[in-house]
C-alpha cells in the first residue's frame, strides 16, 4: 500500500526560500524564523518526501538533482495556494474576479460582445456561454441574459425592449419604409428562425393573437444566415439581430402594438457577489441605451 507524505505549505515555503537564497541564514531572515528551526523544517521535509533536496557542504546548500526538479513543483503548489487564498478574500468581500455570462447567440453577438469590449482592467475576467434560459445559472453561470421573465427565485433586471425586425434588401419596394404591418407581411415569403428560438415564437404568437393565417416561410436555424438569404432576395428575414449585408430594417406593427423582444438579466440572490452582479446588470442596461437609443430602455 502506498503512503502519501503529508506536506505543509509552510514547510514548502521554507524549502523554496532556502533554495532561492542559497543558505539557511539568508532564508531565515526572509521567512523570520531562527536558523535551527528552519534547518529542522527542511530536514523534516526531506524525511517526509524521502528525498535529499540539498547537498550540504562548504557552508552553502546546493540543490540536488531531485531538489532542482522538485523546486518548480513546490513553487506551483504555493502559487495555487496563494491564488486560492486571494480568491477566498475576494469572495468574502463580495468581489467578482471572473464573470461567466450566459445568453442567446444573437444577444452574445450584438449586445454582450460589444459590452465586454468596454470593460476595464479592474473589471472581472469574462467568459460567455450560449443559452436560451436562466437554467445556466444552475450550471455555473454568474449572470444569465434571457428573453423571458426569469422565475421569481432569481434576482433580475429588465434591460431593454428591442424591436423584432423585418429585413429587406435595398431593391425591395419597402426599402424607404420605416415600418410594415403584420398583415402586409403575409404577402411576403418570410425567412424565419426555428420554433425553439424566441424571435420565431414572438412572430407566431403575434400571428395567432391577430387572427392571421400562416405565411409562406423558409425556416432557418441561424439569424445571420437568415439575413444572408434576405440579401440574396429569397424573402424577408424576421430576426432580432442588428442589420447585416446592407439590409434595410423595418419595424413590425400589429393591432396589439409593435413586435418586440425583451432582455432580462438574472442571477442567484445567494451569489457571493450579488451586489457586483447587480452593478454589471445596470451597466448592461445603460450600454443598451447607448447602443440602441434610450427609447429601448424600460422605465426604471
Amino acid at each position: 500500500m502506498r503512503h502519501t507524505a503529508r506536506v505543509e505549505l509552510r514547510t514548502l515555503r521554507y524549502f523554496v526560500a532556502v533554495a532561492e537564497h542559497g543558505s539557511v541564514s539568508a532564508a531565515a531572515e526572509v521567512v523570520r524564523v531562527t536558523q535551527p528551526a528552519l534547518s529542522r523544517q527542511v530536514r523534516q521535509l526531506e524525511r517526509e518526501l524521502k528525498l535529499a533536496l540539498f547537498a550540504r557542504g562548504g557552508g552553502r546548500l546546493e540543490l540536488t538533482a531531485a531538489g532542482r526538479q522538485f523546486l518548480p513543483v513546490a513553487r506551483g503548489v504555493l502559487r495555487h495556494a496563494d491564488d486560492a487564498r486571494a480568491a477566498a478574500e475576494d469572495f468574502a468581500a463580495g468581489r467578482l474576479v471572473r464573470l461567466t455570462i450566459a445568453a442567446p447567440v444573437t444577444t452574445l453577438n450584438d449586445v454582450i460582445a460589444p459590452f465586454l469590449a468596454t470593460l476595464g482592467p479592474h473589471d472581472p475576467l469574462p467568459t460567455v456561454v450560449e443559452t436560451t434560459d436562466a437554467e445556466a445559472l444552475r450550471r455555473g453561470a454568474d449572470l444569465a441574459i434571457v428573453t423571458r421573465i426569469p422565475e421569481s427565485s432569481w434576482r433580475q433586471r429588465l434591460l431593454a425592449v428591442l424591436p423584432l425586425w423585418a429585413y429587406v434588401p435595398p431593391s425591395h419596394r419597402w426599402h424607404r419604409h420605416e415600418s410594415i404591418s403584420l398583415p402586409d407581411l403575409l404577402g411576403e415569403r418570410l425567412i424565419v428562425l426555428d420554433p425553439a428560438l424566441r424571435p420565431r415564437q414572438i412572430l407566431d404568437e403575434a400571428l395567432e393573437a391577430n387572427g392571421l393565417g400562416a405565411p409562406e416561410i423558409i425556416e432557418c436555424g441561424n439569424a445571420q444566415v437568415a439575413q444572408a438569404l434576405a440579401a440574396a432576395d429569397r424573402g424577408t428575414a424576421i430576426v432580432s439581430d442588428d442589420p447585416r449585408f446592407g439590409l434595410h430594417p423595418l419595424h413590425i406593427t400589429s393591432a396589439h402594438g409593435p413586435l418586440r423582444i425583451t432582455l432580462y438579466a438574472a442571477w442567484d440572490p445567494a451569489h457571493h457577489a450579488t451586489t457586483a452582479l447587480a452593478d454589471i446588470a445596470d451597466r448592461l442596461r445603460t450600454f443598451c441605451g447607448q447602443r440602441y437609443g434610450t427609447d429601448v430602455l424600460p422605465p426604471s
